[in-house]
């Protein structure tokens, strides 16, 4: 190991042990205000006043729209910072510019330079996080920054930026512990990054959600725009690499051919919620022209290094490998999954302790081998416990201490005409493949 290799873990194991992490402990490592966040970034000199930003909520397809939205931007010419959460291998996936992860030097350079700073305020991992991107973004001169809001929305601790743009990309049951046992109250907290007199786009309507908005709408003097009124998508073809759509504009009637390198269908309501914010942007002086923003959705795993949502690991046997972990999330997943034709299918599965896991299960089909697992984290449900509630509803299968274990196991059980998929959290993803680089190297 090199020194800076070794330089670089030592910060990492500094993050990561002396900072309350949610993606480890959960709801105890959150702070319920902006104090600490707005305090470090005072002392940075508020550098998320010194770049534009668009700011992305929702419950699901948040990646998924930030990359897609980062990679127009890139391709129309600006410097576009990208901060994301949480990463599936490398800390550094959540902070990028133009496609580019932030270097081991400047995170090792960032910690040592304010470990100071964090003791004296104590901050969460994820606020430190926050405050580093800022400060890379800032310091790097990006034109602009495509921030993913990383729990809810209004005590957020990216929600201290004035963003030009504010994007939901829909709302679903998740955290319901922290953000409200309704539709309605979970759309109030996501609502929280709506700023006066800053347009927003929804990505998908909704009955219970619609007055939330239209109330923020009112009272913040801002402008609601809903992708799926603004546009129709028909999938016309897919093969391994693509999928090509027909994407109708219903107020003019016009229509595009669009060639998307993101698989799924549930991208489908994500690439509304991308083309209506370039619309939006275009209006408020971005020089983002359509047919540009229809050319970057082919390329964005090539500009922004996206994966983890419907990624195709191997071709045969097929592999796949997605990062859904909730209720809506699997459902998605889980359509797709059902739409492929394979000789058997392998599931290879595990979640976090504070999702509805009976919900979750519901969405599982029966016929398939399933091998449970938990990430290395304490915040993971523990293998034997999944194993357990799963048998309850049918799904048979058998539990494993490790993601490696149960990943080596599936592999073993999967014939060249059979078909394997890694789900459940972004951990469980993560671990895989890690996992599998190994295997490989």
């Amino acid at each position: 190991m090199s020194v800076l290799d070794q330089q670089y873990k030592e910060t990492l194991d500094y993050l990561y042990a002396q900072l309350p992490m949610f993606s480890k402990y959960g709801k105890s490592a959150i702070k319920n205000s902006l104090d600490n966040i707005i305090a470090l970034c005072n002392a940075l000199d508020n550098p998320q006043q010194k770049f534009k930003s668009v700011h992305i909520a929702g419950t699901n397809g948040k990646g998924s729209t930030s990359h897609m939205l980062a990679a127009v931007l890139q391709q129309a010419g600006y410097k576009t910072g990208l901060y994301t959460s949480p990463h599936i291998t490398d800390f550094r996936e959540r902070l990028k510019i133009d496609g580019r992860m932030v270097s081991k030097e400047w995170v090792t350079s960032f910690t040592q330079q304010h470990k100071e700073l964090f003791e004296q305020i104590q901050p969460s991992f994820f606020e430190v996080t926050v405050a580093m991107a800022f400060a890379w973004f800032a310091e790097q001169g990006c034109d602009i920054a495509v921030i993913e809001t990383g729990l809810g929305g209004r005590l957020d601790s990216t929600n201290i930026i004035q963003p030009v743009l504010s994007v939901i990309t829909n709302i679903s049951y998740d955290h319901m512990d922290l953000l409200g046992d309704t539709l309605a109250k979970i759309a109030e907290e996501k609502a929280g990054i709506i700023k006066k007199g800053v347009p927003f786009v929804i990505g998908q309507r909704d009955k219970e959600t619609e007055q939330v908005f239209f109330e923020h709408s009112i009272h913040k003097q801002c402008s609601a725009f809903y992708a799926d009124a603004q546009w129709a998508l028909v999938r016309t073809g897919k093969d391994a690499s693509y999928q090509y759509l027909k994407a109708v504009k219903p107020a003019t009637k016009e229509m595009f051919d669009l060639k998307a390198d993101l698989l799924g269908d549930y991208q489908l309501h994500n690439f509304k919620t991308v083309l209506t914010s370039v619309e939006v942007l275009h209006t408020l002086g971005w020089n983002l022209k359509l047919e540009d923003a229809l050319s970057a959705l082919s390329q964005v795993k090539q500009r922004t290094g996206f994966g983890g949502r419907w990624e195709i690991i191997q071709a045969k046997p097929l592999i796949i490998a997605d990062v859904g972990h909730n209720q809506a999330g699997v459902q998605e997943v889980m359509k797709q999954w059902n739409q492929l034709s394979a000789k058997h299918k392998h599931i290879v599965v595990g979640f976090v302790k504070d999702k509805d896991i009976n919900a979750a299960l519901d969405q599982f089909p029966k016929d398939n081998s399933y091998y449970y697992c938990n990430a290395q984290l304490p915040r993971a449900l523990p293998a034997e416990e999944l194993h357990r509630a799963a048998a309850g509803k049918g799904l048979q299968g058998q539990h494993y201490n490790s993601v490696a274990a149960a990943f080596a196991a599936a592999l073993e059980a999967t014939g060249p005409e059979d078909a394997l998929l890694i789900t459940g959290s972004f951990f469980i993803v993560g671990e895989a493949k890690e996992y599998w680089e190994e295997l490989h190297s």
